[in-house]
């Protein structure tokens, strides 16, 4: 039995190994290529860059001789405020909605939950519109107020999943104490929550970070472009400068490695919890 259960966990473990080798071999391909010259990246993609195949002109390009760091600076704008707000706002509904009983509970969960089945794309001609004649366009108030939208359906369905099983026993004696409605929930069930705020957060980030359709139709302009536009400006009609490019992904990928570390034990603690409910 003992030797059953050591093939099987040496074969779990060694799938997990294939599988995390096979999805981080294209970002190291990237980081390496980032510090070649174009030659090189042509005559040998997977060497290392050493000795004359070395070049750091492309990080030179995009952080000296671009507005590549404006761009990034709006990528971290419209993802850290459009976090913010997704996790505040969604916390509150499914904080009222897993907490209260009223008419039309069921029938406004359930609507809420319809915009994950939605694809948000869909209406992206109204929202062109309706963003034109609030006089938004080329903002990043623009990307933010559609982003939160974005977010909220399925932070809505997590965070309500979690907290109906919360013991209520918790918050009543909150009550008692004589806490108001919002410290409870400032001081007593977002500490309960924080593992699903980290795998909220995670979950919406990446879309956000990764997206390139919504900054292309609604924020297309110099001042208000995000990274994955930025990326564009060293694609040419006929050259492409290679090492700008490799570069300039390079830098994106960071922030999204750095949440990972930051949140992954709370990440793996929310998961495990059962945070994502079928």
């Amino acid at each position: 039995m003992l030797v059953k259960q050591r093939i099987s966990s040496v074969g779990i473990h060694a799938v997990l190994i294939a599988y995390s080798v096979l999805a981080l071999f294209p970002l190291a391909l990237i980081v390496l290529n980032s510090f070649k010259t174009r030659k090189a990246i042509f005559r040998d993609p997977t060497g290392l860059p050493l000795g004359e195949s070395f070049s750091a002109k492309g990080y030179d390009s995009v952080l000296s001789n671009s507005d590549f760091p404006l761009y990034f600076g709006n990528s971290l704008t419209v993802t850290v405020v459009s976090l913010v707000l997704i996790l505040l706002l969604g916390a509150m509904a499914s904080h009222a909605l897993s907490e209260y009983r009223f008419p039309g509970d069921t029938f406004l969960g359930l609507y809420l939950v319809l915009g994950i089945m939605v694809p948000i794309r869909l209406g992206t001609v109204a929202l062109l519109e309706l963003i034109v004649s609030m006089g938004l366009a080329n903002t990043l108030t623009a990307l933010i107020l559609v982003y939160t939208a974005q977010g909220l359906p399925i932070a809505i369905f997590i965070f309500t999943e979690f907290l109906r099983s919360v013991s209520k026993e918790i918050k009543d004696s909150a009550r008692i104490d004589g806490l108001s409605e919002y410290r409870i929930f400032f001081e007593v069930v977002i500490p309960l929550v924080r593992p699903v705020i980290a795998t909220v957060a995670v979950f919406s980030m990446i879309p956000i970070w990764n997206d390139l359709w919504f900054p292309l139709i609604l924020s297309p302009g110099e001042e208000s472009r995000t990274v994955t536009l930025g990326v564009q400006q060293f694609i040419g009609q006929y050259t492409v400068n290679w090492g700008a490019v490799l570069a300039s992904l390079s830098v994106a990928i960071l922030p999204v490695l750095v949440m990972y570390v930051i949140f992954s034990k709370q990440l793996i603690r929310g998961i495990t919890a059962g945070a994502v409910k079928g």
